[in-house]
């Protein structure tokens, strides 16, 4: 007799549903880019083949694809590096209460839940108005802090608020200077938190659609080059290309959590080392 309760089933069944309503969509595009030579954008499928992924890397009819795939690297790395540095120096100056602190930790939370679109569309009006450029590099890249920049503070907070103080002021008795403590002693301890930090400002940039959308200029990133393929091409090198993106998007996550794993792993050795010092 199965000692298992039918809620058990029943969960398990919905699990599955989710599974599939989250990743059906994207498994589909995967099938459907292998399409034959004569194949369309729906099934039954005339054939296999890995014409329309050769079709994308010959043919450049379809779009700017790859000078819009590497302005979304350029950016996402851009994005990534600055939402890392001012999440830990955010997280570090909220340490201690200071004047405004609180209303400055609210006007950060709340870009979470002003509308993407209406981002967009103020960063543009600001950079136009003001005589500045509009471009993926300057406007785009500030539209982007605006979604990036928060997730990471918020991290940054949850792990400073959690962090032992007493290991700083050890290394303060061992005669360490404030800059020495945060270099050799804070920042090894956050480092797995700061590749979440990374990872979230890397993705969320390479993606993000709606705040770039205004304040681009007229280089498109990745996401409004995919955009506007699906208004004028009709083959399925369009789901070649999402096949591709997707790919590359599991292939950042898993350096990141490789890099998470060998962090992990070079602390503890260290700590087994100091151990077997002590002995």
């Amino acid at each position: 007799m199965d000692p298992r309760p039918r809620s058990f089933y029943i969960l398990s069944a919905f699990f599955a549903l989710f599974l599939i309503f989250l990743y059906g969509p994207t498994i589909t595009i995967a099938i459907l880019s292998f399409q034959g030579p004569q194949g369309g954008l729906t099934f039954p499928m005339r054939g296999v083949s890995l014409y329309w992924f050769r079709d994308l890397f010959e043919q450049q009819a379809v779009g700017d694809i790859w000078g819009s795939f590497r302005r979304s690297l350029i950016l996402g790395l851009m994005v990534m590096t600055t939402t890392v540095v001012a999440s830990v120096m955010g997280g570090l100056a909220f340490r201690k209460r200071f004047a405004g602190s609180t209303a400055l930790f609210y006007l950060i939370v709340t870009s979470l839940v002003i509308p993407s679109i209406l981002v967009s569309l103020g960063v543009g009006l600001i950079f136009s108005q003001s005589g500045l450029r509009v471009h993926w590099s300057t406007s785009g890249f500030g539209a982007q802090l605006t979604w990036t920049l928060p997730f990471g503070l918020l991290i940054m907070f949850a792990v400073f608020n959690r962090f032992d103080r007493s290991y700083e002021e050890a290394a303060s008795d061992l005669g360490a200077s404030p800059w020495q403590t945060v270099r050799h002693v804070v920042l090894p301890i956050i480092a797995p938190s700061l590749i979440g930090v990374a990872l979230f400002g890397f993705t969320l940039s390479y993606d993000e659609f709606a705040r770039t959308l205004l304040t681009a200029g007229s280089y498109n990133t990745l996401p409004l080059e995919i955009f506007g393929m699906t208004t004028n091409v009709t083959t399925p090198v369009i789901f070649a290309l999402g096949t591709l993106t997707t790919v590359f998007s599991f292939l950042v996550i898993g350096i990141f959590l490789l890099l998470f794993w060998y962090l992990g792993k070079r602390r503890a050795r260290q700590g087994t080392d100091a151990g077997k010092g002590l002995v």
